[in-house]
């Protein structure tokens, strides 16, 4: 009867299956395989000791090995697997421990390969079917649960410029496999697509073209070094102007994340092509690595790249690792970034995607008290909403007669300065002139990416035509609110507001009923912005 493994033993993976977290207990350390091709040998692994996952097949390729038992690091890692019997014909895992070299490696034929004699050689490895978490200190993480949900389409650019070389390239790659790995990609789980930075940008392959694990972590290891020069900013902006369409794969609903890895420092200027990620609601992580030594800071364009490449410059989006040999340590505390989706603050929403102008009516029948009332209500609407330089944006404008800017847009860039802008705003006094305030605050309340609504509150009929102006504000692509209170007649309220007029319409006897209209309002507007996205 076999023996069952203890809590932390794992065994070979039948049928070439990639182990994945969910398949062991919660309490045992994994050491994810690293993918490798039926032609990698030996002398191309960096680690002294690695467990790989070779793919299929390996007996129709031309595989070269060199030894019995222990193999000359010139020979193919997985056709001396085979040969060893510790791998069958449907690939899998397998461990391999690198040794010093020898003379004399011996020639035989076992399991359907020929291996050859060789009189000397530097390095040596040999090889083994399983492994337990005791086993092995390199490339262990511990499991952990918050990741099994992590529902995000992921674009990875990695650097493939003359600057990171082959060897870190290669590195590079083994992190991006083993990141992967860890993020449980699957049909419902994570998307993950790969792009190349270098002179120009490369498309490895997109979002939906490998949706199984072990797929995809093969055609990770199978991506070829470029060379040329870091043009990271150009990678960007390829990756943000075509990659998460839905042509090419990206879910709609599906929060969209760009990792973008350079080593050293760009080429090329990130601040347009980030711009354009953020405006498309997409949430730009940069790993730098070995960043720029002080002597060869006067080589690099532009010394804030950083803070310009990210979704948000809060330190959250930036991620900085000394090294390409300290990688395996950054892996959990960067998946849980990537998957933390409360704090994906670029993702395109009605709560931090809109432009929204307060219209608010300063006329004398409004009353100090009750205009204070109309500020609470606008306050709580603003509350709603995630106010930030690069979400949800709110300006006011005041009317009488004459109209004056309270605040555009682009003045505050958080909730709590808004809120207080709203609360110190003057009270004017004066006639109702609505039809002139909707065109002053159409040209002067400046609008910006995003949707953009108006909500207008009056008390009242106004003293000149609000048809006209109301009618060009919409075909500028704004949708108006009209909430009226007391006097306000309902035709002229309905003569403002976007169609569905019904929906779009608010009234009230009392200003003390405005507070009612809040979750209204905000669920019209994320209804709006959901219809039309």
């Amino acid at each position: 009867m076999a023996e069952s493994p203890g809590p932390c033993q794992v065994s070979s993976v039948g049928g070439g299956n990639l182990l994945l977290p969910d398949q062991i207990p919660s309490l045992c350390l994994i050491l994810l395989p690293l993918p490798v091709t039926c032609v990698t040998r030996g002398a191309d692994l960096m680690e002294d000791s690695v467990v790989v996952l070779c793919p299929p097949d390996c007996t129709q390729w031309r595989v070269s090995v060199f030894g019995t038992g222990t193999y000359a690091s010139v020979s193919s890692v997985c056709g001396a697997a085979v040969h060893r019997g510790v791998l069958g014909p449907s690939g899998g895992p397998v461990r391999v421990h690198k040794l010093q070299g020898r003379h004399n490696y011996l020639s035989s034929y076992a399991h359907g390969i020929q291996s050859q004699a060789l009189s000397r050689w530097t390095t040596s490895f040999n090889l083994s079917s399983g492994w337990s978490c005791s086993d092995f200190p390199v490339f262990l993480l511990r499991f952990v649960q918050p990741w099994t949900n992590c529902q995000m389409d992921i674009a990875v650019v990695i650097d493939s410029s003359n600057n990171i070389g082959q060897r870190r390239f290669n590195l590079q790659k083994n992190f991006v496999t083993k990141l992967a790995a860890v993020l449980r990609v699957g049909p419902t789980g994570p998307h993950v697509g790969l792009i190349q930075a270098s002179d120009t940008p490369r498309t490895e392959f997109l979002l939906t073209n490998y949706t199984q694990p072990k797929e995809l972590l093969f055609a990770i290891r199978e991506v070829a070094y470029l060379g040329g020069d870091t043009n990271t900013g150009k990678a960007i902006m390829h990756t943000a102007e075509t990659f998460f369409s839905q042509d090419n794969g990206g879910r709609r609903g599906h929060p969209r994340v760009m990792m973008v890895l350079v080593d050293g420092w760009p080429s090329d200027d990130l601040g347009e092509a980030a711009m354009l990620a953020r405006e498309s609601g997409i949430n730009v992580f940069l790993v730098s690595v070995a960043k720029p030594a002080p002597e060869e800071l006067a080589m690099v364009r532009d010394k804030d790249f950083t803070k310009k490449a990210v979704c948000k410059d809060n330190g959250f989006f930036s991620y900085p690792i000394p090294s390409w040999f300290s990688t395996t340590k950054h892996i959990k505390p960067l998946t849980q970034r990537i998957c933390s989706l409360d704090s994906l603050l670029c993702s395109r929403t009605c709560y931090n995607s809109v432009n929204i102008g307060f219209l608010i009516d300063g006329s004398s029948s409004v009353g100090m008290g009750n205009f204070q009332l109309m500020l609470d209500f606008l306050a709580g609407i603003a509350r709603s909403f995630d106010i930030s330089d690069v979400g949800a944006r709110i300006g006011a404008v005041q009317f009488t007669y004459e109209q004056r800017l309270e605040f555009g847009l682009s003045h505050y860039s958080n909730k709590d300065e808004v809120i207080g802008a709203l609360r110190r705003i003057s009270y004017m006094s004066g006639g109702t002139a609505t039809g002139a305030a909707i065109s002053y605050t159409t040209q002067n309340l400046q609008t910006g990416r995003g949707r953009n609504f108006l909500i207008v509150v009056t008390d009242g009929q106004s003293y000149d035509d609000t048809r006209a102006p109301a009618m060009a504000a919409h075909k500028q692509g704004i949708t108006i609110y009209s909430v009226g209170v007391a006097w306000a007649p309902l035709d002229d309220l309905k003569a403002m507001s976007s169609e569905p007029k019904e929906s779009h319409t608010f009234f009230t006897r009392e200003f003390t009923g405005l507070t009612e209209f809040i979750p209204l309002l905000v669920r019209g507007i994320c209804r709006d912005f959901t219809e039309n996205n």
